[in-house]
């Protein structure tokens, strides 16, 4: 059980269960089982212990082959992270250090990081976990869709925000990258292979557009009066980029953008941009068509 997809568990946690030849079932802290799903199960809390799982645990212990609690930092000793920020210190003290007296009533056993953590909580017995290095992806590389917008582009990322949970759902090869403050974080927050970088002055953006990893950019434009007045210069931002775009239907794209000669044109509607992207993500003699096709219009 975890709070979500995060490091202690690929670097520590799962390695060890593989060396086990078990197969793992993760659970995020929202994904909370039936009392019969645990019978026979061993449970193992990756640093946290949210509320609702600890009342399951305590229905159906007796029940259950084992419960083990995972930690790659100090999070029994309150002297250890008392100098973090007051909002972590709370967080450790809610789902991690108030726990530590009941765990060891239902006899839950300690797995650590480090031989320091060992040794420390050498009465609990530990059991140490090495690191190991993440499992190569079986599938092929990653391939990253963004879009890159300021403050005045709010709609459109309102309105892509649905496309890209779908996308990303049905397409594990695809990680998401966008421009925003705080409350982009918060519209993306939740969807897996998001990344939101800070707005940034215009020199830096050139730069990072000028360093390679980018495969499809996205140009949405929700119809208002302040999108009718936009020029096409996304079109020069995302072929910069070496990414193919996928552009909307109307007069400021529709000037420079050819459907299917040096990007795609489509109609704002959002099953159409979910077949195209993930058409685009299947056919990469597509996209590096389209990409020639958009360099020659520069």
């Amino acid at each position: 059980m975890e709070e979500g997809e995060n490091p202690s568990t690929d670097y520590f946690v799962m390695p060890f269960l593989r060396e086990g030849n078990t197969t793992p079932v993760r659970r995020f802290f929202s994904q909370i089982p039936s009392e019969e799903q645990l019978d026979g199960a061993t449970l193992i809390f990756v640093r946290y212990i949210p509320a609702k799982w600890k009342t399951l645990v305590e229905s159906c212990r007796d029940r259950m082959a084992a419960v083990y609690f995972f930690m790659d930092d100090d999070l029994f000793d309150w002297r250890a992270f008392a100098a973090m920020p007051l909002r972590y210190q709370l967080k450790l003290f809610r789902l991690s250090w108030s726990h530590r007296k009941w765990l060891q009533s239902i006899d839950a056993r300690l797995l650590v990081s480090t031989p320091y953590l060992q040794r420390k909580y050498a009465d609990w017995q530990p059991q140490l976990l090495p690191p190991r290095p993440l499992a190569e992806r079986e599938s092929s590389p990653m391939l990253t869709l963004f879009y890159h917008g300021s403050a005045s582009h709010g709609g459109d990322l309102r309105w892509l925000r649905p496309v890209i949970a779908e996308v990303l759902e049905r397409n594990e090869r695809l990680a998401f990258e966008v421009i925003g403050d705080s409350a982009v974080n918060k519209l993306f927050k939740g969807l897996p292979r998001v990344q939101v970088l800070h707005p940034m002055k215009w020199p830096s953006y050139r730069a990072l557009i000028s360093r390679p990893g980018r495969s499809i950019g996205l140009a949405p434009l929700v119809d208002s009066r302040f999108n009718r007045a936009r020029s096409h210069t996304k079109f020069f931002d995302i072929t910069a980029a070496g990414a193919v775009g996928v552009y909307a239907e109307g007069p400021v794209y529709g000037g420079i953008v050819a459907h299917e000669k040096n990007g795609l044109l489509l109609p704002m509607e959002r099953q159409a941009w979910v077949d195209g992207i993930l058409r685009l993500v299947a056919d990469e003699p597509l996209r590096e068509r389209l990409l020639e096709g958009a360099r020659a219009c520069l």
